[in-house]
């Protein structure tokens, strides 16, 4: 049996968003369960393929290709513990890639190592890879989206576009929490598809949200510049100065990091005392 779907599917993608961890054992070892959750993905890769023919994945029964010889590995470190991330790229896509901090069109279908089905959507949905869990954010910049054809009716389709299987570890997914139907410490598998990417600017401040990125750690969530609670990336006055950012270029060139009134190397919209 290629999935075991109990009917159960998690209405508008729930399962993929990032959200509130409950009922987390006190004293929980995330580094090792990080160890055994590769362990299993690694045995799980070992024993199942990718069937051509439904696109499913399967048991290996009659020596058929290990899905671990057809994976490329990810590694992230998060809270200084280190996570492989295995995925398979079917199609790459011929467009561009996503940062961590775009939005992505996408369809996609989600389960369990036990083949247990938990979420789907086979209708395209926008998605911002800043609200999705880690496994997502990080997965999805390995592929590019498609190109969008647009019939005589006005409606579209898109072709040549990314596809591919996330295999996702429990740190980089709900890790040591229960959500819906999925139990604590599960790796999750994510079939999916990239057919657009939007390059966001949450804050519409002019400044694309991954450049809003001022460490250059990929993470836009941690970079507050004026220390107000609120990321910059979703901050319209990124200085706190009670002038909007878009409003602070300065010579109208469209340009804000070249704008320096008081010749401190800091630019004006990052800078409270200009």
């Amino acid at each position: 049996m290629k999935f075991k779907n109990f009917g159960l599917l998690i209405l508008l993608g729930i399962a993929i968003f990032a959200c509130k961890k409950d009922d987390v054992k006190v004293n929980f070892d995330a580094a090792q369960q990080a160890i055994e959750d590769d362990a299993a993905l690694v045995k799980y890769l070992e024993t199942h393929y990718l069937n051509a023919v439904d696109g499913g994945i399967w048991t290996i029964k009659n020596g058929e290709t290990p899905l671990m010889s057809q994976v490329q590995v990810q590694n992230i470190t998060k809270d200084d513990i280190d996570y492989k991330l295995y995925f398979l790229k079917q199609s790459e896509g011929v467009s561009f890639s996503p940062t961590r901090a775009d939005s992505v069109l996408t369809t996609y279908s989600g389960m369990l190592l036990d083949s247990t089905v938990f979420d789907s959507s086979s209708n395209r949905l926008w998605l911002s890879l800043t609200n999705v869990i880690d496994g997502w954010s990080y997965g999805f910049v390995n592929f590019k989206g498609g190109t969008k054809v647009i019939r005589p009716d006005e409606s579209f389709y898109y072709e040549n576009y990314g596809k591919g299987i996330l295999f996702i570890p429990s740190g980089l997914a709900y890790g040591n929490s229960f959500q819906s139907i999925i139990p604590q410490n599960s790796p999750l598998i994510f079939q999916i598809t990239l057919r657009d990417v939007n390059k966001a600017d949450h804050d519409n401040d002019t400044i694309l949200s991954i450049l809003e990125d001022r460490d250059g750690d990929g993470n836009v969530k941690n970079d507050d510049t004026d220390k107000d609670g609120i990321p910059n990336y979703l901050d319209a006055d990124d200085d706190g100065d009670g002038r909007l950012t878009k409003n602070e270029d300065a010579n109208g060139d469209g340009n804000l990091e070249n704008d320096d009134t008081d010749n401190d190397g800091i630019p004006n919209y990052l800078d409270k005392d200009n």
